[in-house]
C-alpha cells in the first residue's frame, strides 16, 4: 500500500536533491504520530523530502496513523510511501525501505524518535558533496518516567562516547556515495553500529540539532537491553573484525570514572549496577527493544 503526495513539487532546490527518510516500524501506533509530526515541523532548509514507512508485520494501527498524515505531507509538496512488509524483522523493513528510496541523502530513522526542526536541513548540509559521508544528530534521551531510567540516562549521556561521538542510535544518515560502502543490510543485531563503522571518524559528523530517543523503563529492562546491545557489538567484532578499528571511540580513564562518581554518585551506582547485572547473567537469544 502507498499514500502518495506530490514528489516533484517546486521549491528552491534542484530536481534531483530529494532527501529520503526511511522508517522501519513494527507496532509503533503509540509513537509514529509524534515521529511524523516532527518531520512535518522541519524548517524550510529540509528541502524536498520523501518519507518511506516500512511497516513490517504490524498488528496494530501503525499504518492507519501514518496514512492520516498524508494530507499534511502532501501540503508540503513531499511524498509519503507506506510499504507493507509481511515478514517480521527490522532488517527486512530496512532493506525494503532502502530499496524504495530515491534520495541523494538517506536518513534512517526509528519510529519512536522525535527530531528538532533544524535536523533534516543540517543533515542535508553535512552530507553534501561527492565524498562518502555519515551524519547523525545530537542525541538526547527523552524524559523517563522511572527514577532508575532517569539516573541511568543521566550518566550514559555523560560518557565520552556519547558526548560528540556521533553515536547514531535511532538516527543515522548517509549520502549516496557513502551508501555504496555496503550492500543489503545484514541480518545482525546492531544495524546502527554496523553502518557507523563503515566510516572513519573523519568521515562522520554530528550536527547540532537534537533528536529525542526514549530509553526503556526500569532496571530489568535496562539490563535486558544493555545485554542485547553488548551482544550486537560482540557480533560485529566476530563477523566483521576489520570494522571496530574505525570506531575511534573515546575511552573512560580512571580520572573520568572518579569524576563521574563524584559528580553524580546515584547515577553512577545505577549505571554500575546495570553493568554488573549484565555480566552476571548469560545472554538470551530473544529480542529486547531499545525502549
Amino acid at each position: 500500500m502507498a499514500a502518495q503526495a506530490n514528489r516533484h513539487g517546486t521549491d528552491e532546490h534542484g530536481p534531483d536533491d530529494t532527501l529520503s527518510v526511511i522508517i522501519a516500524a513494527r507496532n509503533e501506533e503509540a509513537y509514529i504520530g509524534a515521529c511524523l509530526q516532527s518531520l512535518l515541523d522541519q524548517d524550510e532548509a529540509a528541502g524536498r523530502i520523501e518519507v518511506i514507512l516500512a511497516a513490517n508485520a504490524c498488528t496494530d494501527d501503525t499504518v492507519g496513523v501514518a496514512e492520516s498524515f498524508a494530507p499534511a505531507i502532501e501540503a508540503r509538496g513531499w511524498h509519503l510511501q507506506i510499504l507493507d512488509v509481511p515478514a517480521p524483522g527490522k532488517v527486512n523493513a530496512l532493506n525494503a525501505g532502502d530499496s524504495a528510496a530515491s534520495g541523494d541523502v538517506l536518513v534512517f530513522l526509528d519510529a519512536d524518535i522525535r527530531l528538532d526542526p533544524p535536523m533534516l536541513g543540517q543533515l542535508r548540509v553535512a552530507l553534501a558533496g561527492d565524498a562518502p559521508r555519515y551524519a547523525t544528530g545530537t542525541l538526547r534521551v527523552a524524559p523517563a518516567r522511572t527514577w532508575v531510567t532517569r539516573q541511568y540516562a543521566r550518566l550514559w549521556q555523560a560518557l565520552p562516547f556519547v558526548q560528540g561521538g556521533a553515536v547514531g542510535a535511532g538516527l543515522f544518515a548517509v549520502n549516496r556515495t557513502g551508501r555504496k560502502r555496503w550492500g543489503a543490510f545484514p541480518e545482525i543485531i546492531s544495524d546502527d553500529t554496523f553502518v557507523r563503522l563503515q566510516f572513519t571518524r573523519d568521515e562522520r559528523a554530528e550536527v547540532p540539532a537534537r533528536y529525542h530517543w526514549p530509553m526503556v523503563e526500569g532496571f530489568r529492562r535496562l539490563v535486558r537491553v544493555r545485554r542485547r546491545q553488548d551482544d550486537g557489538v560482540n557480533e560485529i567484532h566476530h563477523l566483521y573484525p576489520d570494522l571496530p578499528a574505525r570506531e575511534g571511540k573515546a575511552t573512560l580513564s580512571r580520572a573520568d570514572i572518579l569524576g563521574l562518581l563524584a559528580r553524580m554518585p546515584l547515577a553512577f551506582m545505577v549505571y554500575a549496577s546495570v553493568h554488573i547485572a549484565v555480566r552476571l547473567r548469560k545472554s538470551r537469544s530473544d529480542w529486547a527493544r531499545g525502549r
